[in-house]
């Protein structure tokens, strides 16, 4: 059975290409515009991993996993977010497994999304 991975992000070329790279790094992958849709998608679905922006129109990121913890606690999520010195403390209070700067470098990306999905531990880079 093939992981699956919800991508979620405000821009669109963001969210497209992150959709392609992982279906042709060998992922199921559904995108969603913002928290709001990513938070029904996640209810409705089981994934692999969820890898969100944290600052988004209608329902940010932050907002969307705690309301995501309430029913599905151990889903694994990634949050990506363009000021680096927030990343530990976002990571760390969101409950999120990782957490990465905009721009960032596609094999980090790669790597810290196979370490989670096969069972082990990263921390954010």
């Amino acid at each position: 059975m093939r992981k699956s991975i919800l991508i979620v992000d405000d821009t669109p070329v963001i969210r497209e290409f992150l959709q392609e790279f992982f279906i042709d790094s060998g992922f199921d992958a559904d995108i969603a515009q913002n928290g709001r849709e990513g938070l029904e998608l996640a209810l409705k679905n089981d994934y692999s991993l969820i890898l969100s922006d944290v600052h988004m129109p209608e329902m940010s990121g932050m907002e969307m996993i705690s309301k995501l913890r309430m029913s599905k606690a151990d889903v694994p999520i990634i949050m990506m977010d363009s000021l680096p010195n927030k990343q530990a403390r976002l990571a760390a209070e969101s409950g999120a497994q990782g957490c990465l700067a905009k721009p960032f470098d596609l094999d980090e990306l790669r790597l810290m999304v196979e370490q989670i999905t096969n069972g082990k531990q990263t921390v954010s880079k």
